[in-house]
């Protein structure tokens, strides 16, 4: 009975959770605008293998075009690049457009490409649970037996999700939605915030 209960708590919790991310989108994308974060280097896996599927996961479908045409001039000014400044530049023109337009798609302002490294430990923490696919050090961070199982729930859909083609664009960009949502649900459980229900009412 208190298991059932906790089930039912859960899934209203979760409910809620996904709804936050939209109505505070600024949120969402904490780390998608770092030299090292993820949207970063899915810009510079598109270049390096000429292919727009790693990048296009990460903005809507309207935005797929504007995408596809910024990182073909990466490429060119690349190859053309005489010196390693004139390719650094190149790649960062792409990168700046691929961020702003991340961003813009989840409702939040852009504000440039932060340094490497500037990433809260919690977040990275997070990053690393999935990249290894193993929680443990996730999980010992979390105090509330509640918080555990939501997480639980989260990195399950996102194993769910992680198995798409890179063809698959639609697929990759449900395996997005799962890991932005599980990266600042572990952010905010392991500060001991807004996994409670109370606190997804209170912002």
């Amino acid at each position: 009975m208190v298991m059932l209960h906790l089930t039912k708590t859960v899934f209203v919790i979760l409910s809620i959770l996904f709804g936050a991310l939209y109505v505070f989108p600024s949120r969402t994308s904490a780390h998608c605008d770092t030299l090292d974060g993820p949207v970063v280097n899915a810009a510079r896996k598109a270049i390096n293998t000429d292919n727009a599927n790693y990048v296009l996961i990460w903005v809507k479908p309207e935005n797929e075009d504007e995408i596809r045409k910024a990182l073909k001039r990466a490429k060119a000014k690349k190859k053309a690049a005489k010196t390693k400044e004139e390719m650094d530049k190149a790649e960062m023109e792409l990168f700046e457009i691929l961020v702003r337009i991340h961003r813009e798609g989840e409702g939040a302002g852009y504000e440039g490409i932060k340094p490497a490294g500037s990433v809260e430990p919690e977040i990275a923490l997070a990053d690393k649970a999935v990249e290894t696919g193993k929680l443990d050090n996730v999980i010992q961070h979390i105090q509330s037996p509640e918080n555990r199982e939501i997480i639980l729930h989260l990195f399950h859909k996102i194993k769910e999700k992680s198995h798409y083609s890179v063809d698959d664009v639609p697929a990759g960009r449900e395996f997005i939605e799962a890991y932005v949502v599980f990266i600042h649900a572990v952010e905010k459980a392991i500060k001991g915030e807004i996994l409670h229900e109370s606190k997804l009412h209170d912002h």
